[in-house]
């Protein structure tokens, strides 16, 4: 990894540390891994991690030799959107976003580590989310690890990068369909229930107060043979958050047989990562990307 930061004219002198965790996204773990093991230069000129200072107008570069486990593999990827800054990947169901322990292969990150090296590209893997094996739809990663930490950030900081720039709305947004039996006793609505493991499963989740904080937007945009579309927002990101939400208030997705739902019309859970927005706080353009929803849940709406 080598990558080059200019310092802002309206910066005071301040510690490079200061520099590249506050105003360039940098988190600690990079920090330290740059601070052990790389090198920082300013202005072409190697320096001390711990004392380095930096002011108006300086060029500063980190060099980090990057580690890898996860393995190149040819699998097909439907490519969406791609700059030097990030790709957006359009998932198929059946396929994990992250190699694990029983899924080293068969994953989106093997195949862009393939696609980077087949494109003449040094980059790893950097997913800024991920979606369930069987739930479809756009993933973001991005190819610069600044990016990725950053927009992994929690909201009140990347606030401060919007309001710095006196522009509305999140660097990251993301949008769902899913197909549900019944119809919602209100159209639209939130629903904000904490989320937690379940007790006697290592991935079920369930809605517990002593959960963790989450909340979800929800809104009915077509309705058929007692059937509903439905169109969800995700205002947190906690694992499995739509599925137990719309289990929790007894609407589970169709197909979802972890979390109750009939499996009779559809063998997945029937949702879709549909809408895709991000905005890039190393360039400030913003990028909104769309993917069509799956055969397989127009059909099981539709059936």
């Amino acid at each position: 990894m080598n990558i080059t930061f200019q310092v802002k004219e309206a910066l005071s002198p301040t510690p490079v540390r200061a520099f590249l965790q506050n105003q360039c996204g940098i988190s600690h773990g990079m920090w330290r891994r740059l601070k052990w093991n790389g090198t920082i230069k300013v202005n072409e000129v190697s320096v001390r991690a711990t004392t380095a200072t930096v002011k108006n107008g300086d060029l500063v570069t980190c060099i980090l030799p990057e580690e890898s486990s996860v393995v190149p593999a040819k699998i097909p990827l439907d490519i969406r959107f791609e700059d030097e800054y990030m790709i957006v990947i359009n998932k198929p169901a059946g396929i994990l976003v992250h190699p694990t322990g029983h899924d080293y292969t068969n994953t989106i990150g093997n195949g862009l580590k393939y696609y980077y090296k087949s494109t003449g590209q040094d980059i790893e893997f950097h997913p800024v989310h991920r979606l369930d094996r069987n739930t479809t739809g756009l993933v973001l990663v991005a190819k610069l690890p600044q990016l990725q930490s950053t927009l992994t950030q929690p909201n009140n900081k990347n606030k401060a990068i919007l309001d710095e720039n006196n522009l509305p709305g999140k660097l990251f947004h993301r949008s769902y369909l899913a197909v549900i039996n019944g119809i919602l006793p209100k159209a639209s609505g939130i629903i904000n229930l904490p989320i937690a493991r379940h007790p006697q499963s290592i991935i079920q989740r369930i809605c517990n107060p002593q959960g963790q904080y989450a909340e979800t937007h929800y809104r009915t945009i077509a309705i058929n043979k007692g059937k509903s579309l439905l169109e969800l927002e995700l205002k947190t990101g906690r694992t499995h958050q739509i599925r137990v939400h719309m289990a929790a208030i007894g609407f589970p997705l169709m197909g979802d047989d972890l979390y109750g739902g009939d499996t009779s019309e559809i063998k997945r859970q029937a949702l879709h990562a549909y809408h895709l927005e991000v905005l890039n706080p190393l360039t400030m353009e913003r990028q909104s990307i769309y993917s069509d929803i799956p055969n397989d849940m127009v059909d099981a709406f539709y059936s």
